[in-house]
C-alpha cells in the first residue's frame, strides 16, 4: 500500500516541478523562498532593465511578482491551476537594487475556485502593490508524486 505525502510535502514537489518548468519566473531572477498548502513566498531584485521611463520599476514586473506567488500558492495542491481573473493595486514605486518580496495567502478554495491575495513589500516591509487572483482547477496533477 503505497503512503500519501502530506500537504507540506505536496506543495514542495509541486513547487518543484512547477519552478523547474517556469522559464519566465526564472528569467526575472524570482526565486521561492517558502511554500505551503495555499501559501507561498518569493522574492525579486529590482533590476535596472526593469526600470520605466520615470526610473523605477516597471509595473509588469511587480505584477509578474505576484503572479508567480499566486501561481505557486493555488497549485500547491498537486492540481493544475490557472489563473481566471486578477487584478492589482500599485501602492508605491520602488526602484533598482530594491528586494520585492510577494506573499500569497489563500483566503478561499471550494469546489475549483480559490481566492488568494498578495501583498508586495519592498525591503523595508513598506507595501509595493496588492494583487487579488481568483484560480480554476483544471484535472490534472502538477506532478507524479506518491
Amino acid at each position: 500500500m503505497s503512503q500519501q505525502p502530506d500537504s507540506q510535502a505536496l506543495a514542495v514537489a509541486s513547487a518543484a516541478a512547477m519552478l523547474e518548468r517556469d522559464q519566465a519566473t526564472q528569467s526575472m531572477g524570482i526565486t521561492l523562498i517558502e511554500i505551503g498548502p495555499g501559501y507561498a513566498r518569493m522574492h525579486m531584485t529590482v533590476r535596472p532593465a526593469m526600470l520605466n521611463g520615470h526610473q523605477s520599476c516597471h509595473g509588469g514586473y511587480i505584477f509578474a511578482l505576484a503572479d508567480s506567488a499566486f501561481a505557486f500558492a493555488c497549485n500547491s495542491y498537486n492540481i493544475v491551476t490557472v489563473a481566471a481573473s486578477c487584478a492589482i493595486d500599485y501602492l508605491a514605486p520602488c526602484f533598482a537594487g530594491d528586494v520585492l518580496q510577494a506573499e500569497a495567502v489563500e483566503q478561499s478554495r471550494s469546489g475549483k475556485t480559490g481566492i488568494y491575495d498578495i501583498a508586495v513589500t519592498n525591503q523595508d516591509g513598506k507595501k509595493i502593490a496588492l494583487f487579488r487572483g481568483k484560480s480554476h482547477q483544471l484535472k490534472e496533477p502538477v506532478t507524479a508524486i506518491g
